[in-house]
Formats: structure tokens, sequence, C-alpha cells
């Protein structure tokens, strides 16, 4: 039997269990999706130990996006550039890194129109999102509450122009916004939303919903969940992680379903 997990601290809230074994019985595999809480100075030891198991791979949330960089495993190239890594597939007695949460967004931004794009926070998933819009657009507006994080954000584009501005920064001109910022961050943000907004990506999924987002769905704006974008990278690592071919689009609409039901009654 096949066995993966979801690796963090703290980890006990996470969804990708049930995402992934939805996914295993869908498919019709034989397998099991587990969460460990592990954190920075124990992950090391810890995929040592599961080397020789029957484990096949695992995600990562925080704290380890950037920590498994330093293990000497061979990373993906667009992982390496957004320095953020967010799954590990066991290759022999080694892995192999890379980040389905780029993946994601190419595909979440290849559904969307816009023409000026801001992202609030610097974090693993936002360095995602610029690593998607790389290319895609001339220039990206980025609210922070530090610059501490300004050269690794600038390292994930190639022709993209980064603008770094204040977390008071209006979003009034903006039609794509992302929000990647922990629960009440983005709050002073709401007043500032687009009087005829284009499409917010709310990165969390819990609370629900966010202060920004209910501002800019009353608004009439679209907004796509932090569940659409926690459902979309997992595809990525379920077809990896089980080597099965499946059809996105089926597979996105079931396990989105479920896990909007699945949520609600927690």
């Amino acid at each position: 039997m096949m066995k993966a997990a979801v690796l963090g601290s703290p980890i006990q809230h996470s969804l990708s269990p049930f995402i992934h074994n939805r996914a295993y019985e869908i498919l019709g595999v034989e397998g099991q999706y587990e969460k460990f809480d592990v954190n920075a100075e124990q992950i090391a030891e810890f995929l040592t130990s599961k080397r020789l198991d029957d484990w096949m791979g695992f995600s990562l949330t925080m704290p380890l996006k950037e920590v498994v960089l330093g293990l000497g495993f061979d990373v993906d190239v667009r992982a390496r550039k957004i320095h953020s890594v967010n799954t590990l597939l066991r290759v022999g007695n080694s892995y192999k890194a890379l980040s389905t949460d780029v993946l994601a967004f190419d595909r979440i931004l290849d559904g969307i129109e816009f023409s000026k794009v801001a992202i609030i926070g610097g974090g693993g998933t936002a360095r995602a999102a610029l690593g998607a819009l790389d290319g895609r657009i001339g220039e990206v507006t980025l609210l922070q509450r530090s610059a501490k994080r300004n050269d690794v954000l600038t390292g994930c584009v190639d022709t993209t122009k980064l603008d770094f501005c204040s977390m008071q920064t209006s979003l009034e001109s903006f039609d794509l916004v992302i929000s990647t910022t922990p629960s009440g961050a983005s709050d002073i943000l709401a007043p500032s939303i687009p009087k005829s907004p284009g499409t917010l990506i709310e990165a969390l999924y819990k609370p629900w919903p966010t202060l920004i987002s209910q501002t800019w769905t009353s608004s009439g704006g679209r907004v796509i969940h932090g569940l659409d974008l926690l459902v979309e990278q997992a595809l990525d690592q379920v077809q990896l992680m089980t080597s099965r071919s499946f059809d996105y689009t089926s597979m996105r609409k079931t396990l989105l379903a479920d896990v909007l039901e699945h949520n609600s009654s927690l």
C-alpha cells in the first residue's frame, strides 16, 4: 500500500488528508495519506527515517517550504527560483523537490483576465503567485509589512517588474488581487477595494469569509476561495504520488464539492 503525508507545524487543521484520501478512493488506489507535526528542526531526521519505507511523497506546509531547500535534494528549477517547495517525491533513497503551488497558479491565472495586479504578503504563496505571473504582466505591486523579503521576491521573476509598497496602499486601481497573509492581516485593506472589483484570490479558507473576501463579494467581484487553491495544488501532488493519469476537470469538481461540504461541517 502506498503512503504519503503532509508535514508541517502546526498541522492539526490541515484538510490535505481528506482531499488526498478522497482522491485515492475515486482513483481506486490502495493508499493512505496522513499528517505529521514536524518542525524545521525535525524535518531532516524525519525524512531520513522514511526513506526505507513505502512512502511515495510528502506535501509541505509552514514552516518547511524553505527549510528543505538546504537538505541537498534535487530541486526543480521553478521551486528553486521562488525559493519555496511544497512537494517531495521519493526517488530511490532521496527526494525530488518541487512546487505544485506554482502549477496551481498557472492554471488559475489562465482563467482570469487582468491588467493590474497586487499581491498582499511576501511568503511562499506570494512567491508561487509571482512565479506564475512572471512574463504574463509587466508589473506586479507587492503590499508588505516589511522589506526583509524583497531580495527573495525579486529573484522570483525574470521579466515582470516589482513595485514594493506598504500595507496601507489602496487596492482601488487593481483588477486582480492575491491575498496571501494570515487571518486578519489584510482587514485594513477592505475599505479600499475597487468600486467595480475584478478578481480576488484569497489563499485562506479558515476562517471564512475573510473581511476582504466578504467586502469584495458584496461589491460584485469574483472571489477564488482558498479551498480552490488547496485543491488545485493537490491535483498535481495526487498525480505525481500515485502515478495515475486522470481528468483534472472532473477530479477538481468532485474534490472541491466534497471538501467544501467537509469544511463547513467542522
